[in-house]
């Protein structure tokens, strides 16, 4: 029998199939790296460099290049890690990202990266870009303010829809994604809410109105601060965004609980029962829904910090003070 072709990462062995990249060899063997444009559903595009490793002593994207044998990976030392910080933080203010105020919090995967990777503010100058926001399609919004350039809604309208409705246009910081229809606007082109393009986008800028199952429901985003799936678990257990919402019509405004079917194609089913310290080392410790349950510890008093308290002096006082007065001014 011919031994399983293997490289290290982090020095540890990784088996791999011909054809695999790191990425696909590493979620297989339950080893979480962090991305965004990955998706195991389509073709390897590297456009977030978010999944930035250094395999033989040069950085490479995780997602396109190769698994050889012999290969040796860098994921979690502090070069890489430091790399990847500053990459989430060229994304964070290329565009117009207000994490309390978005429907997708708590549910955003560039949100849950950001948090893993230990990328908690920013450290470039804000572009504030102005880009629109398109709200003419009847069951979907187009929010070019949260957009990543990711290109997924791209790769997915392409190459699972057959529709190509999307694309992206213009160079550098005027990048942008387009609409294909007459007037380039949402609601004039052949998107529909069951269309996989729908439902990959890893932040919040294309928002379904309602469930794709349930015309009648207007209610939009319907799960609360708390309940939301990164709320819950760090996205090295949960897994990307497009995972969950395999299933338009369930309780993640579009986003379904995860089957855990095969840790091949990106699903963490196997990398959840995997050693805890290849899983989470970055990770926050508590979830932000177990931080706000938590209870608040009472504050014990300092007697030399507590303001003193003024005491009300008695008749008694009153008449011995009144007459050390007289007797000094005499």
């Amino acid at each position: 029998m011919t031994e399983p072709k293997q490289f290290l990462l982090d020095g540890e062995p990784i088996p791999f199939q011909p054809g695999q990249t790191i990425m696909d060899a590493a979620l297989a063997a339950g080893v979480y790296i962090p991305h965004l444009c990955h998706n195991p559903e389509l073709a390897p595009h590297g456009s977030c460099r978010v999944c930035v490793v250094r395999a033989n002593g040069r950085e490479v994207s995780a997602c396109t290049a190769p698994a050889a044998a012999k290969l040796e990976v860098e994921s979690e030392t502090e070069p890489v890690r430091a790399l990847r910080v500053a990459i989430l933080q060229m994304l964070f203010v290329e565009g117009n990202h207000v994490c309390p105020a978005c429907e997708r919090s708590g549910a955003c995967q560039l949100q849950a990266v950001a948090y893993y990777c230990g990328m908690l503010e920013p450290r470039f100058t804000h572009f504030f870009p102005r880009r629109e926001l398109d709200a003419s399609h009847p069951d979907l919004v187009l929010d070019r303010n949260r957009c990543i350039l990711c290109e997924l809604c791209v790769r997915a309208s392409r190459d699972l829809d057959g529709k190509r409705v999307f694309a992206v246009s213009g160079r550098g910081i005027d990048s942008q994604l387009i609409v294909d229809a007459p007037t380039g606007r949402l609601g004039d082109s052949q998107l529909a809410v069951t269309d996989r393009a729908a439902h990959v986008c890893p932040v919040g800028a294309i928002l379904p109105r309602h469930r794709a199952d349930d015309a009648n429901d207007r209610r939009g985003y319907r799960v609360p601060i708390g309940e939301r799936l990164y709320d819950r678990e760090p996205i090295s257990r949960v897994g990307d965004v497009a995972l969950h919402d395999r299933s338009p019509g369930s309780r993640w405004g579009g986003c379904a609980e995860s089957t855990g079917q095969d840790a091949g194609t990106g699903d963490l089913s196997a990398a959840k029962s995997a050693p805890q310290h290849r899983l989470e080392r970055h990770s926050i410790g508590k979830t932000k829904l177990e931080r706000r349950l938590e209870p608040k510890l009472e504050r014990q008093p300092d007697p030399k910090r507590e303001p003193r308290l003024e005491q009300t002096p008695t008749p008694e006082q009153d008449a011995a003070a009144s007459s050390t007065s007289v007797q000094e001014g005499s």
